[in-house]
């Protein structure tokens, strides 16, 4: 459940093994020739794995409309096969619609995707008009069969989904506090400090992953606005505390280390000279205790309908964040004490919002509480207000048809030239290269991880073939398995999606009785070829570079960045902005996009250093200006409403100059250097705000610190980030 939220690859790699055998058993059945059998169970794959809507509705109506599409193509891809020129032109033709189309919705690209495997399905199996009656049966077989297991075998609802990736965010949950707890009890001394800190920065990674995927599936899987905005909300709130904590963990046990993010990029905590004072040492077993009795009270499973002892944990927890039960130790000590007590409160949110038919008991101060923050605050959606700025290039849609066209054709000629009968090797090759790519080194990228997967395919299918001889059973259940581990881990690793589709091919022709070494060859030359081909055409027709494209996804990512601080202020200081949360989900699932752009230049085999070093400099420093940008925001969803500090003269102006710095720096990024403006720096934070003046409350002057806090380690890392990308600061020597 932890390591495959929602269950998602699993029934994935189930859904397409089940529908290719309930359509290999219904064609065998009717005694069909093997060229239709593997018609056949290509059709299934491709039916099954490429609708991409969410709720059955939309999925039946695009399995309906697959089905004559799939056919049509069929026909003509059939009627061609003998006319090798015409076929190609065709084929070349219908590559270029297929992609084209994808601008019109999802419905469009799962369409264009049965157009493409329709008609590579005719030329690999070499199907002829006399063959349609049969190959029609096929298609029906294949798309009933899908459907079966989709809507009855293992028909998996967005409602159900949803619950499966809550009970994984609480899973990856208490992990990250399993990786805090070996933190906290190994201290900066233990052997093991930068692996268990390691540890501890993956599990907060997978725990941020989860929360973004139960984001995606909120529409779909939520019975209404309100309700989709309130787990929001509390998803948001139980992983920013998680974070905190561990930050003020690892901050108390390396009082020497300046740590304010879970960032895997940028420098490691020196262990040299830091440990925690004799006081905190002695009150670090009642903190492990701490964590422990929070593992407990993230624990799987729903709680019974009387409050448990697991919730009496997370209750006197709340004790600590309203400053009942806090020991006499240093303020680092304090602070974690207080995050802990924030953490329980989160759980406590979180499992009122995600079981919320599970009644707690009248009687109790806290379930009355969060039943009325529920009430009041679960009104409307999370929505994202920052515009889109124009586009004044060609559509990604248009250059990929453009490009996967060409290379198609170029793939064609070339393959043709290699093998007259293996040359859809290298058009399929080309075809999936481009496939969730936007650019140069992207597809360089993704090829590479292809060939390597392609060659250990067939190094493997010949150890296989070997093994098990002649036998038919063993290679025909290899061949499952490997369509299984194709669809399973195609999320994961396209290196080993590679692997396993060479290795099905493998034990295909083993079944055919017509592996040699000389056929696995052909392949590895028509993969190399198809992914020469993908490469070429994209770096001459409407080449999309990467630079140009992580420029872009950068200053998105400040344009939201600024948006969810505005916002977050405005909302400190008592004025009504709506949700919070929503952008700066959105803020999150930008920066996912450039974490997944810059992935040519920091990739292994990427020759540019010096770009390599840039570039994880400037993702460790939006990380960490998103972390705490982040924080501020649920800070400010979640303050009392008593409370109004972003009306200190002090705040307003740093608001107003982050916010400069930040116009500046997005406007140097949009003009590929700008016009030399510097960034301001500040005057530096004062010890506390007007809101934390003697005689004011503990927990408004605890607010006013969270804030200023987060805003100046947020201002740190734009300065930071400015002169990375070579933009100079005021004041800078």
């Amino acid at each position: 459940m932890a390591s495959d939220p929602g269950l998602l690859r699993l029934l994935s790699a189930l859904s397409t093994v089940c529908a290719v055998l309930l359509t290999l058993g219904t064609l065998a059945a009717l005694h069909a020739p093997v060229p239709i059998l593997v018609a056949g169970a290509l059709t299934a794959m491709v039916s099954t794995v490429a609708v991409i809507e969410r709720r059955p509705h939309d999925q039946a109506l695009t399995l309906a409309a697959g089905v004559p599409v799939a056919l049509a193509v069929m026909a003509v891809g059939s009627a061609l096969t003998p006319y090798r020129v015409p076929a190609d032109v065709v084929f070349v033709v219908l590559i270029f619609a297929a992609l084209h189309i994808r601008r019109l919705g999802p419905r469009a690209t799962t369409l264009g995707v049965f157009a493409f495997q329709s008609y590579f399905v005719t030329q690999f199996v070499g199907t002829r008009l006399a063959q349609l009656p049969d190959l029609v049966l096929a298609v029906l077989a294949a798309f009933a069969g899908s459907a079966l297991v989709r809507f009855a075998i293992l028909r998996g609802p967005p409602e159900r989904t949803l619950a499966r990736l809550h009970r994984a965010f609480r899973l990856r949950l208490g992990l990250a506090l399993d990786a805090l707890i070996e933190v906290a009890e190994g201290g900066p001394q233990a052997p093991r400090a930068e692996r268990a800190i390691d540890d501890l920065r993956r599990q907060a990674a997978r725990l941020h992953t989860c929360a973004l995927m139960i984001q995606s599936w909120l529409g779909a899987g939520a019975p209404g606005q309100g309700v989709a905005a309130t787990i929001q909300r509390r998803v948001a709130e139980a992983e920013t505390a998680v974070e905190r904590l561990a930050i003020l963990v690892m901050r108390l046990l390396w009082p020497g280390a300046d740590i304010d993010t879970l960032t895997r990029h940028l420098t490691k905590i020196r262990r040299a000279g830091s440990c925690p004072g004799a006081q905190d040492a002695a009150r670090l077993p009642e903190l492990t205790a701490q964590l422990r009795a929070l593992r407990a009270a993230a624990g799987p499973g729903r709680p019974r309908p009387a409050w448990t002892e697991r919730a009496e944990v997370g209750d006197r927890r709340l004790g600590d964040r309203d400053n009942v039960h806090l020991p006499d130790v240093s303020p680092a000590m304090r602070d974690v004490f207080r995050s802990a007590g924030e953490v329980a409160r989160a759980l406590s949110g979180l499992r009122l919002a995600v079981d919320g038919h599970t009644p707690a008991p009248q009687d109790s101060p806290e379930a009355a509480r969060w039943t009325e923050q529920l009430d009041a605050k679960g009104a409307g959606p999370a929505r994202d207000d920052v515009p889109r700025p124009e586009r004044t290039h060609v559509r990604p849609t248009t250059r990929t048809a453009f490009q996967v066209a060409t290379g198609s054709a170029l793939a064609i000629g070339g393959g043709e030239l290699l093998s007259p009968q293996r040359w859809y090797w290298a058009v399929f090759t080309c075809w999936v290269v481009f496939i969730s790519t936007t650019s140069t080194g992207e597809i360089l990228v993704r090829g590479y991880r292809r060939l390597v997967g392609t060659v250990t395919g067939v190094v493997t299918g010949l150890a296989l073939s070997a093994l098990i001889g002649g036998h038919t059973w063993p290679a025909f259940a290899l061949a499952i398995l490997s369509v299984f581990g194709m669809y399973y881990t195609t999320a994961v690793s396209y290196t080993l999606m590679s692997f396993f589709v060479t290795t099905m091919i493998g034990m295909l022709y083993t079944l055919l009785h017509a592996l040699t070494l000389g056929v696995l060859v052909v392949r590895i030359e028509e993969t190399a070829l198809g992914i020469a081909c993908g490469l070429a055409s994209a770096l001459l027709v409407l080449p999309a570079r990467t630079r140009e494209r992580t420029d872009r996804l950068l200053h998105d990512v400040l344009e939201r960045l600024r948006a969810v601080l505005s916002r977050s202020l405005a909302r400190v200081a008592g004025e009504p902005v709506g949700d919070l949360l929503g952008p700066a989900r959105a803020l999150d699932s930008a920066l996912d996009n450039l974490r997944l752009a810059v992935q040519p230049l920091i990739s292994p085999i990427s020759p540019l250093r010096s770009r390599r070093r840039t570039a994880l400099a400037v993702l460790g420093l939006l990380e960490t200006a998103a972390l705490h940008t982040r924080s501020l925001a649920t800070t400010a969803e979640l303050m009392p409403a008593g409370i109004r500090i972003g009306s200190d003269p002090y705040l307003v102006d740093e608001a107003d100059r982050i916010d400069r710095n930040l116009s500046t720096l997005i406007v140097q990024v949009a003009g590929g250097g700008g016009d030399g403006t510097a960034l301001e720096r500040g005057s530096g934070t004062p010890a506390r705000l007007s809101v934390g003046a003697d005689g004011t409350r503990t927990e408004h002057a605890y607010a006013a610190r969270r804030v200023l806090r987060h805003l100046q380690r947020v201002d740190e890392s734009i300065h930071s980030l400015a002169r990375v990308l070579g933009t100079s600061v005021r004041d800078d020597p």
